[in-house]
């Protein structure tokens, strides 16, 4: 429960700090943050394939 406190109070100074970023920044920023997470998805996924868990 603690940490979903600190989570939300994180997540709120972070959209806070958005607030008051240049719409650009903010735009170039998440551009980047959904990148990554593509990136990371792809190769979770083609990693997976590759390698069968033994369970």
């Amino acid at each position: 429960m603690l940490f979903l406190v600190a989570a939300l109070m994180l997540l709120g100074v972070v959209l806070g700090t958005v607030a008051h970023a240049p719409l650009t920044f903010t735009a170039v920023a998440a551009a980047v943050i959904a990148a990554w997470l593509g990136i990371f998805a792809i190769r979770e996924r083609h990693g997976r394939r590759r390698h069968p868990s033994a369970n």
